[in-house]
């Protein structure tokens, strides 16, 4: 079994599912036990034996609870899994408010830009970045004395931005993912994409003109 990545009080666990190789994300309190799941894109069973490998991380006598799972954006990949685990854990759901009409299962809560959502012992800010779907939508995590921790869904990749439909959705895409994510956060905060590897926003700033430059 994986080691989980430590965040101070916060576990970071990850499972990739599907032929797409989709990123799903768990944070787990280890003192207050609460979880957030990001994306729950595929695999069912898999993404129960990364909620239960998640509760392994808390404190004895803390009782583990997955208190919400969390959509970036719209599109079927990121979605296949949500309605069933939603159904079997009771945990709450959330997304941008302008993808929730794409969704075919019933938001609990929707998000807006700079919106907050408070979790036992930590929280996540919503920073939309549209584009790549109207309501795509980044959650950050901000913690004293670590890097931070931007689950970026199909808005930013090692390498380019999210795919965009037509000229007008990379213009507001990009600078969506400059105004909101490079001019606000440091190089050390750590990029978790909904595909492939994780990277900082150190590793891609200087690429930030070519990915204007060639429209994608």
């Amino acid at each position: 079994m994986e080691s989980p990545l430590r965040l101070g009080p916060l576990t970071l666990r990850t499972a990739v599912v599907s032929a797409l190789e989709n990123n799903c994300y768990l944070l787990t309190h280890t003192g207050t036990g609460a979880q957030v799941l990001i994306d729950a894109a595929d695999d069912v069973s898999a993404l129960r034996a990364l909620i239960e490998r998640g509760e392994s991380d808390v404190d004895q006598g803390v009782v583990p609870r997955l208190s919400a799972i969390l959509t970036t954006h719209s599109h079927w990949d990121h979605t296949r899994a949500l309605e069933r685990l939603k159904s079997s854990t009771g945990a709450a759901t959330g997304c941008g408010a302008a993808d929730s009409h794409d969704i075919n299962v019933p938001m609990d809560f929707t998000l807006d830009h700079g919106d907050v959502t408070h979790f036992d012992g930590f929280d996540l800010e919503a920073v939309s970045l549209r584009g790549h779907t109207p309501g795509s939508t980044a959650y950050v995590l901000d913690l004293p004395d670590v890097p931070v921790q931007i689950f970026a869904g199909d808005s930013l990749f090692s390498g380019g931005v999210g795919a965009t439909k037509n000229k007008q959705a990379f213009h507001t895409l990009i600078h969506d993912v400059t105004a909101r994510v490079f001019d606000r956060f440091g190089d050390d905060a750590v990029v978790w994409p909904g595909h492939g590897d994780p990277t900082t926003l150190g590793a891609e700033r200087p690429s930030l003109d070519t990915w204007r430059e060639r429209g994608w």
